[in-house]
């Protein structure tokens, strides 16, 4: 059994974990960080959005290579990426997925384009 301590960063639209993910379990890694975006799929993602995300994941993560795969480190990754989502979701590069389970609007209320009214 692996002395491996589990480290994670979960925000509302961001989980990181340091581990592997092996038969849908979570294997801790001292050096991998494994990254699930929106896991309650309050968002519709195209797959450039998505790429989006996990570009940026990719570059903050190697911002830290060298440091401790830390709390405090994978926290700020997973902050930044939180912050990423929610401009993509005001630029209107991804939006809130109307069908989802959960409706909480977190990152603000949807944009609803208004219908033309005959008056």
């Amino acid at each position: 059994m692996s002395d491996t301590i589990l480290i994670k960063s979960t925000t509302r639209h961001v989980h990181i974990f340091t581990a592997t993910v092996e038969n849908n379990e979570l294997i801790p890694s001292k050096n991998v960080l494994t990254l699930d975006i929106d896991p309650d799929n309050e968002f519709n993602w195209s797959e450039e959005a998505l790429q989006t995300v996990y570009r940026k994941f990719d570059e903050l993560v190697e911002s830290y290579s060298g440091a401790e795969l830390s709390e405090y480190n994978v926290r700020r990754i997973g902050s930044d990426l939180e912050h990423l989502i929610r401009s993509m979701l005001q630029r209107g590069e991804i939006s809130y997925n109307l069908d989802s389970r959960v409706l909480n609007y977190s990152m603000g209320l949807p944009r609803i384009e208004a219908k033309p009214t005959n008056a």
